[in-house]
């Protein structure tokens, strides 16, 4: 993984220099809140329901031992003990108090973190597949660019002020596990008849109260124009996109209203006059960046360890049943450690289980872990004879839940319990569904189903791409939970359809399990997933199943 530099050292420790004396002068008055608002969301600190919230960055989602006991020590020291991962692979803090953040951002900057560009009119944290640099369908790690991205980005003087945030998300693999569709940019890695890497290019998605897939405005772009290209296409929306609206002024409204073919046009333009500026330095630079993604050094042993610890613990095969991805590498897994316990809160990590994964990646797992946009943790590098060891560790630790990818394993952002901007509460929601299923014994029965759950219609929650999405909303002072179904963040990515009507906070998990119970008598067979019986069927039997008195008045 990449290591700073004396540049990035001295950069990072300028910036938190500078906040502490911003933030001494809001606190002894020098600053009101107004005046302070855009120097703070500049370093990541929100002010939230109850206090402020600090987001701090976890580029492309990896992070190694030491960082992750320091984002530990941080929960201990400055907050209460814990901390949460988002969707954005980055980690929140819920309860800093103002004074003490200058040092939390100097603490972090000891192991290369900070939370610059976390938030604001800029560019964000540049997302990726969490399985990159593992996955044995990647064509090739996408991290590299992922992190001359970030450089690139990093304090861009003419990208500081966009008219709206701008969100970067980047894969190596043809399956796409980074929802490259719903970004502003998104960067697919694919071949050309050549059999030359390169990627496809998408622009124009987002989530929110305008959802949109993204389009692709390039089939084949090769790697070494990727920067000026990602340059041009930001340029463009800095100077066309709306400034007069902020809920029309992200990049896929400019691409609405303008057309793709316009943009096309534009972008291809201005990548054609700043591409002779960049000279060939930002390929020097990947180059270098690329020695820091070397592979780790793959041990060879027997799995017969791990085999036979499948066939004597009815647990531990059911983990690895769910838990476990392929790898690129003969012998090792990609473990995927859940961070929704039934009933737990989905992406709270305590202090005590952060230093533990940091135990077990340095361990076991070749010093790394990875942070997924599913808010669990991934160790990429486990080899098979290790895997008993870690699951004894995990279980240890209470994150040896084997349900990745099924009922349970929810999405969902902060909702009215933290975030000032939600209508309603998204985490009850998620705890009791998964305590519900965990109750009928079923979610294995179910299969794989994504289910994504949002507080308001920003959808930080990415309900939109949920197979079963629930955006919950205020009517009329009381919580109203409307369901989308189909939805598809993948290389296939669909916006879900809005069933009907919604549900109120004590109707909403029955009918999530009458829809899933209902799924159940529709489906051909046992292989065949909610999403494809969706697809099959339409929506017309999943609807009658949810509103069973519509389809009887219907009938009659």
């Amino acid at each position: 993984m990449y290591r700073y530099n004396d540049f990035d050292t001295a950069f990072i420790a300028e910036r938190n220099a500078q906040f502490r004396a911003q933030v001494e002068r809001r606190v002894d008055g020098s600053l009101t809140e107004d005046e302070f608002k855009p120097l703070r969301l500049m370093n990541g600190l929100y002010l939230q329901l109850h206090a402020y919230m600090l987001r701090v960055a976890i580029p492309y989602g990896t992070l190694n031992a030491p960082q992750m006991r320091k984002l530990a020590e941080v929960a201990d020291k400055w907050d209460k003990g814990y901390g949460h991962f988002t969707t954005r692979q980055n980690i929140q803090y819920n309860w800093p108090k103002l004074p003490d953040v200058p040092d939390m951002l100097d603490a972090l900057g000891e192991v290369g973190m900070h939370a610059i560009q976390t938030s604001g009119n800029t560019i964000r944290n540049v997302t990726a597949d969490h399985f990159a640099g593992a996955a044995a369908d990647e064509i090739a790690d996408p991290r590299p660019v992922a992190e001359l991205l970030r450089q690139w980005s990093t304090d861009h003087p003419e990208f500081q002020f966009l008219p709206r945030k701008f969100k970067i998300a980047v894969t190596g693999s043809p399956n796409d596990r980074a929802v490259t569709k719903a970004h502003d940019i998104g960067l697919r890695m694919v071949r050309n008849a050549a059999g030359e890497a390169g990627f496809e290019v998408i622009v124009g998605g987002g989530l929110g109260r305008t959802p949109m897939v993204g389009k692709v405005i390039r089939d084949f772009l090769p790697v070494s124009d990727l920067l000026p290209y990602c340059e041009a296409i930001v340029s463009v929306y800095n100077l066309l996109g709306r400034r007069d609206n902020k809920y029309k002024a992200r990049i896929k409204i400019t691409v609405h209203e303008n057309g793709l073919e316009k943009i096309q046009e534009l972008v291809e333009a201005r990548f054609a006059e700043i591409k002779p500026t960049f000279g060939g330095f930002d390929q020097e630079l990947l180059t270098k960046i690329e020695a820091h993604f070397a592979p780790p050094a793959f041990k060879t042993a027997s799995t017969d360890g791990y085999e036979a610890a499948r066939l004597a613990n009815p647990a531990f095969r059911s983990w690895t049943d769910t838990n476990l991805t392929a790898h690129k590498a003969d012998g090792y897994a990609i473990v995927s450690v859940s961070i929704k316990k039934h009933g737990a809160t989905p992406g709270d990590a305590s202090s005590d289980q952060m230093r533990a994964l940091a135990d077990i990646a340095e361990t076991f797992g070749h010093n790394e872990l990875r942070i997924s946009h599913e808010q669990n943790v991934i160790l990429p590098h486990v080899h098979k004879a290790d895997l008993p060891a870690v699951y004894a560790a995990l279980r240890e630790a209470d994150l040896a839940t084997a349900n990745i990818g099924l009922v349970s394993d929810i999405i969902a952002c902060p909702g009215m319990d933290y975030c000032a901007l939600a209508t309603a509460r998204s985490i009850p929601v998620a705890q009791e569904i998964a305590t519900r299923f965990d109750e009928l014994k079923l979610e294995h029965d179910v299969g794989p189903l994504k289910i994504k759950i949002s507080g308001c219609i920003n959808a930080c929650g990415h309900h939109h791409v949920g197979h079963i999405g629930i955006l919950g909303l205020d009517r009329a002072g009381v919580e109203n939970y409307q369901i989308t179904l189909g939805g598809d963040g993948s290389e296939d990515a669909t916006i879900g359809e809005r069933a009907g009507p919604g549900f109120g906070p004590d109707d909403i998990v029955p009918a999530i399990e009458r829809l899933v119970l209902g799924y159940l008598d529709l489906r051909v067979d046992a292989d065949e997933t909610f999403l494809q019986a969706y697809r099959r069927l339409g929506a017309a039997p999943f609807k009658a199943i949810l509103y069973p008195e519509k389809a009887a008045q219907n009938a009659a």
